[in-house]
């Protein structure tokens, strides 16, 4: 991690991360973590830079070592009602009231704080390469939505979830155009709406 200056005068700091704000179907997950600073943890970095082994060594490493941990997410109903941004903000909020040790100040990955949390915190550009509490958070919830798309895969291997993940790319949305939308997909998202027959 860099030089990151935490906020001063408080104990218990809680990094909250969320993952799959891009991807046109599922969950956003998120994840707040507070780490025990007596149990450091080697190797935390952005989820996104890390191989597949080393998220899960990782993940199982940070649910053990922890203080607390929670995850939160906001489905894909509540994403097309609130839109994406909102819908990570609730998500966010739930992962950090969700922790069993109430934190003093929270760390949000990204550039907005989500307006209800009711703590102190500070929006963190970058953050889950900067914060360790951050770092630890998006490797939860890049897990756990992984293993959401996988399990999705299981049931509709037809879509190629395992592959893409959610994302839009050319095999998904080829295969978006070919099969149509299951209940999963987010229905507020272009690429789903084209799908669905509904103009812009």
């Amino acid at each position: 991690m860099t030089d990151f200056v935490y906020p001063e005068g408080y104990q218990l700091v809680a990094g909250v991360d969320e993952v799959g704000r891009g991807p046109l179907v599922g969950a956003v997950v998120t994840a707040a973590v507070i780490l025990d600073p007596n149990k450091p943890i080697a190797g935390l970095a952005d989820s996104k830079k890390l191989s597949e082994k080393k998220r899960l060594a990782l993940a199982a490493e940070i649910k053990e070592k922890a203080l607390a941990w929670a995850m939160g997410r906001a489905e894909p109903a509540e994403i097309d009602e609130l839109n994406i941004l909102h819908a990570s903000m609730l998500a966010m909020e739930r992962a950090v009231k969700a922790l069993k040790i109430q934190p003093h100040f929270v760390l949000v990955d990204g550039n907005r704080i989500p307006p209800n949390l009711g703590l102190p915190a500070q929006a963190v550009v970058k953050g889950d390469s900067l914060v360790a509490e951050i770092s630890a958070a998006s490797i939860l919830a890049k897990v756990a939505r992984d293993q959401e798309m996988e399990e999705l895969d299981k049931k509709h291997p037809e879509y190629a979830f395992a592959q893409h993940k959610g994302y839009p790319t050319k095999l998904h949305l080829e295969k978006l155009a070919e099969l149509g939308p299951l209940p999963e997909y987010r229905r507020s998202f272009s690429p789903v709406k084209k799908a669905l027959g509904i103009e812009e």
